[in-house]
């Protein structure tokens, strides 16, 4: 009895502990990869796709002068619709046909400081040379006609009376360095717009010597070439010129793009008048291009009037002869 009371009590001795040593179930976790395991991912990339924009072939510059040298220069006043019929308007439609025109024949704008250069001891030039300047600092040749330049990639020359800088309607002195900042050459138009034919000495001096001087002042920058206003000169005032140390004079008379050093002092320049388009502007450039490029137009045909035939004298009654 004993014996089987022990037996019984050591088998759930025996059965509890082996109850106890039998692990828990736990839950089965993923481990995180460590720093360096993730460092060690090679991730595959897609790679980005890049666009090369077109660029336009520049063309290749060429030594030209000394001296005679072909280069083409244009005179405009202001770029807006003319109120009234005016020589000195072009309208920015006009004006924007004919700088399309020039880039697509091939054009290249320049400086007159490049020119004189190129003159007096040779420079390179781009093959088919314009100079494009401004008379008078008006105001719309910065609101009108820079933005366009700049869409052609045209820079030009600007010629100012000193006197009209920040008056209503004219440029300021900092809407001017904004446009020398952008490439374009400033140049003195005198100190008042007055024709310098026959001035007094002291003022012809004035109007020449100290425009220059005022306009470094004011400006900071180099002036350099000198316009004539109204065109007017003589022996005196292109004296007057050399003397106030400009490397050159610009005329304002000129049909021929001929530029050298007999004329550099009276550069041939010739106005585009405010009805000129591309189709008539053209008889001023020594190059032409593809006629493709050329703005079309329908005009519109004028009726006339069918023309009433004179009669022949047949058709005139005739005369008895008296009897």
């Amino acid at each position: 009895m004993n014996k089987t009371i022990f037996l019984t009590l050591g088998v759930c001795i025996l059965l509890a502990g082996c109850k106890g040593l039998a692990p828990a179930p736990t839950a089965t976790q993923t481990p995180l990869p460590s720093a360096t395991e993730t460092a060690s991912v090679t991730m595959t990339a897609f790679p980005t796709q890049t666009f090369t924009p077109t660029l336009t072939p520049t063309p290749t510059w060429v030594h030209q002068g000394p001296d005679a040298i072909l280069v083409p220069i244009l005179m405009y006043h202001h770029i807006e619709v003319s109120p009234i019929d005016s020589n000195y308007r072009i309208s920015a439609s006009h004006f924007e046909e004919q700088l399309k025109l020039l880039h697509d024949w091939g054009y290249t704008t320049i400086t007159t400081t490049m020119l004189v250069n190129a003159i007096q001891q040779g420079a390179q030039l781009p093959p088919r040379p314009v100079i494009l300047t401004f008379d008078d600092n008006n105001l719309d040749n910065y609101t009108i006609a820079f933005p366009i330049m700049q869409k052609y990639g045209f820079v030009g020359v600007e010629y100012v009376p000193f006197t009209y800088i920040g008056v209503d309607g004219y440029m300021s002195a900092e809407q001017l360095k904004e446009m020398a900042a952008a490439g374009w050459e400033i140049g003195s138009h005198s100190l008042t717009h007055i024709n310098l034919i026959a001035l007094p000495a002291d003022r012809l001096r004035a109007e020449i010597v100290d425009s220059r001087q005022r306009l470094q002042d004011l400006l900071g920058l180099p002036i350099l070439t000198f316009a004539y206003p109204f065109g007017g000169n003589d022996s005196a005032a292109v004296d007057l010129v050399k003397f106030a140390g400009y490397i050159a004079g610009m005329g304002a008379t000129g049909f021929t793009a001929d530029q050298g050093m007999s004329n550099l002092f009276v550069l041939q320049r010739v106005e585009i008048k405010g009805w000129e388009d591309a189709k008539t502007f053209i008889r001023f450039l020594p190059w032409h291009g593809d006629p493709i490029f050329l703005p079309t137009d329908t005009p519109t045909p004028t009726l006339k009037p069918t023309r009433t035939p004179i009669p022949t004298y047949t058709q005139y009654p005739t005369r008895t002869p008296a009897p």
